[in-house]
């Protein structure tokens, strides 16, 4: 391809983050969980199209895949899906049950092979997520979802190895996280209703399992007096339970201990961090509890993560890698978990809690002439809101062992608006920064008004203010950034991704800061969005914008479709064809309206890019359509 400006010219260095690198090698992993002395973990592989696997680790380091290679592992339960998988010791092997995600239905392997319990084709369709293993039982709980006509419903069953399924609670919008205590005598788990969203309020429930006929018992509401979102229950081996609650102003640990007199509440003190992560999939875990009372954590101070425990009656911070979840106890004292370091590519590792650790199995090895040099860290920046308050973002400067700016030259810019918007942006490295960064592009990433990790107040900052104060807070990280001297001002580009993209097409609407934007999956109009989106995002907008149909001259003000003729500058969409979050005719109706824009569509992609090919043809395209903005625009004598 021949270059548009000189390859001295930041935003065209010459880069060792190749497509390739990006989307044909990288695995990506989540869920890692334990058992014993096992370590276990789910793994999608680009060289075998998508395809995701649970994968064993022994205790003489040998890894063993648990399912056979014509399944995958997934599902769509609110869409997000997650928790679709869960693993058990049987006679010292794993026995793994698990949803596929292309053919639904649930499925055991172990040992002797690999069998259906449910099928995939029953009518109406079943979906299946959050599984556990019934610890006194032959069998799973889980969450089903069950779409027929009008909105899918939800349920708490359990389905034994036989597929004999119980259907143990009903009624409720939604539901998560069924934990059987480890004697097998309770269930616990917590639901919602519309219009909240799992990270505005829920309900945490305890109740007696009866084994006769396999039904529950009366339910205990653990969930206090204060409306807050309380998540992730997570039984001790002394019978107690754990939690997570924002009722303190930020998500803490809480503990529940039952005596003759019913469940007692004790709140953990507060550690200066934020424990706990939006519910936006399952399977998420941030705490692990410990022998003795101790508890080992997943804190967010201002958008960076780090590992707590508490011990002797307060926190400590503790120097465990970068985890990406809570690390997870093995049988020899020592903890697994997924590292992502803001350095390095993400590996699975396994060390002690006092900083002693080996990483394994990395997610894509960098070649052999990369060095520090090469790999852009970030740093915190914070910066003052239009209300007078202070946001953040993580700002990448270019990273290059063989390029530099030249003198008094100023690095193009590109702005990263987090989907969600409920969401934030994460410090670990990641090739979506390093793709830019390698190439002389500043990178800033903000965590505006709204995001998590910042506590309840500042993620409800965003409510009924979504279109408004994200917006504000990119304008102002980039005005702050180009104040001070660290980017060009005239090679300012922002992009977003699904939520990310309204605050794109807005920013470029309400300002001429940035020369170009990009829409990846992006939302154009409210209303639409609002009439034919999936349940478990049916009345979010309730929060972020207002009811709908009484505030539909909201909707219509804040969609970017009604402002598309104030967008004077290039625009570049991106989207998937089989798009059910936000369909294609968002994109499809914005692009008719601007001049300077183009649509390209992956027919088979859904929300999110998963095909190796699609990956790489997304990231050299928007390149490609930078580039070409930033040489139609450029000086003459660049």
């Amino acid at each position: 391809m021949t270059e548009l400006c000189p390859p001295h010219v930041a935003g065209n260095w010459p880069s060792w983050v190749g497509p390739e690198l990006v989307a044909g090698r990288t695995l990506s992993f989540s869920e890692l969980r334990t058992v014993e002395d096992w370590v276990f973990w789910q793994e999608t592989r680009p060289e075998e199209q998508g395809r995701t696997v649970i994968v064993g680790r022994r205790h003489d380091r040998t890894l063993v895949d648990l399912i056979p290679p014509e399944r995958t592992v997934g599902t769509r339960v609110h869409e997000y899906g997650g928790g679709a998988w869960d693993v058990r010791l049987k006679n010292g092997y794993p026995e793994v049950v698990f949803s596929d995600r292309k053919v639904g239905g649930l499925w055991f392997s172990n040992r002797e092979g690999t069998f259906q319990a449910l099928s995939g084709d029953r009518a109406p369709e079943m979906r299946y997520a959050d599984l556990t293993w019934d610890t006194a039982g032959d069998g799973v709980f889980c969450v089903r979802e069950t779409h027929d006509e009008g909105l899918p419903t939800a349920a708490l069953v359990h389905v034994s190895h036989s597929g004999q399924e119980t259907v143990l609670l009903e009624g409720a919008d939604f539901y998560a996280a069924p934990r059987p205590s480890l004697d097998g005598a309770s269930l616990a788990w917590f639901s919602w209703q519309n219009p909240e969203m799992p990270w505005t309020v829920t309900r945490l429930f305890v109740a007696p399992i009866d084994r006769t006929g396999l039904k529950l018992g009366r339910a205990t509401d653990l969930s206090g007096q204060t409306p807050c979102s309380i998540i992730e229950p997570r039984w001790g081996v002394d019978g107690s339970l754990y939690a997570t609650s924002d009722a303190q102003g930020c998500w803490t640990p809480v503990k529940f201990v039952h005596d003759q007199t019913g469940w007692k509440e004790q709140f953990f003190p507060e550690a200066g961090a934020e424990i706990g992560l939006p519910h936006w999939v399952f399977g998420q875990r941030t705490l692990t509890p410990l022998p003795d009372g101790q508890l080992l954590a997943l804190g967010i101070r201002k958008g960076l993560t780090g590992v707590l425990l508490f011990a002797d009656g307060h926190w400590k911070t503790v120097q465990m890698g970068a985890p990406v979840n809570v690390p997870e106890r093995l049988s020899n004292g020592q903890f697994a978990w997924i590292d992502a370091p803001e350095n390095a590519p993400p590996a699975l590792a396994i060390g002690d809690i006092d900083g002693n650790f080996e990483r394994f199995r990395p997610s894509v090895v960098l070649p052999d002439t990369i060095t520090s040099d090469d790999i852009a860290k970030p740093s915190l920046f914070s910066f003052p809101t239009a209300d007078g308050s202070k946001a953040y973002a993580l700002f990448y400067k270019p990273a290059s062992s063989t390029s530099h700016l030249e003198e008094s030259e100023k690095p193009p810019l590109v702005v990263m608006a987090h989907g969600g918007p409920t969401g934030r942006a994460n410090s670990g490295f990641a090739f979506k920064v390093q793709w830019w960064t390698s190439r002389g592009f500043a990178v800033l990433d903000v965590n505006y008004r709204g995001s998590t990790g910042f506590g309840r107040k500042y993620r409800e900052a965003l409510n009924e203010q979504w279109g408004v104060a994200d917006v504000e807070d990119c304008l102002a990280g980039v005005q702050s950034l180009t104040e001070q001297g660290l980017v060009d001002p005239a090679r300012c580009v922002i992009r977003g991704s699904s939520a990310g993209g309204l605050t794109v097409l807005s920013a470029l609407a309400q300002s001429d800061l940035f020369a170009a934007g990009a829409s990846l999956y992006g939302v154009t109009d409210l209303r639409a969005l609002a009439a034919e989106t999936h349940k478990f995002e049916a009345r979010y907008l309730d929060g972020l914008i207002g009811p709908y149909p009484e505030k539909e001259a909201v909707y219509l003000e804040r969609s970017p479709l009604t402002h598309a003729e104030k967008i004077s500058v290039p625009v570049l969409f991106l989207h998937g064809g089989a798009d059910k979050v936000v369909p294609l005719a968002q994109a499809e109706a914005m692009r008719t309206k601007l001049a300077q824009s183009d649509l390209h569509v992956y027919p088979d992609e859904g929300h999110g890019f998963r095909a190796r090919e699609v990956v790489e043809d997304a990231l050299e395209r928007e390149l490609r359509f930078y580039r070409t903005v930033f040489a139609t625009s450029a000086d003459p004598a660049i």
